[in-house]
């Protein structure tokens, strides 16, 4: 399990954890060893996150999901795999963190006197700017 906040923890086994070889500069290791993490998270079905944080992360994350639903994240900024690994849950523990605030509702609110009159006195210097633009008739 890993304990994203006192309410929120990942079960493992919703994760799929898999090692590919790492683009860019390794010297030796590079074209020997897997050390880049690709992370798959299954949002739908997921059994460890509540329902309400679920469609949350549906809704905000839609561009990175992809047709099943699943959270892709990968990781090759280290040379090794376990902190490469440790980089990916990092990132998918904070993308749910960002997610579980629940937002703010907002308050509507009417606007001032004050803020009334500055609207209607510039719309009345534009509208007299404009009339003086037209040649008199």
């Amino acid at each position: 399990m890993i304990k994203i906040s006192p309410n929120i923890q990942l079960d493992e086994a919703d994760m799929e954890i898999t090692f590919i070889r790492s683009p860019g500069p390794g010297g030796q290791n590079v074209n020997k060893v897997a050390t880049a993490v690709v992370l798959r998270f299954n949002v739908m079905q997921a059994s460890s996150i509540p329902e309400d944080l679920r469609m949350r992360l549906l809704i905000s994350q839609r561009k990175k999901l992809t047709t099943k639903g699943e959270i892709i994240i990968k990781a090759s900024r280290f040379r090794t795999q376990n902190r490469n690994k440790q980089d990916a849950l990092n990132r998918l523990s904070a993308l749910i963190e960002q997610v579980a605030i629940p937002p703010k509702k907002r308050k509507k609110t009417k606007p001032t006197f004050a803020s009334k009159e500055r609207r209607l006195t510039n719309k009345k210097k534009q509208a007299n700017i404009k009339s003086l633009r037209h040649t008199p008739v």
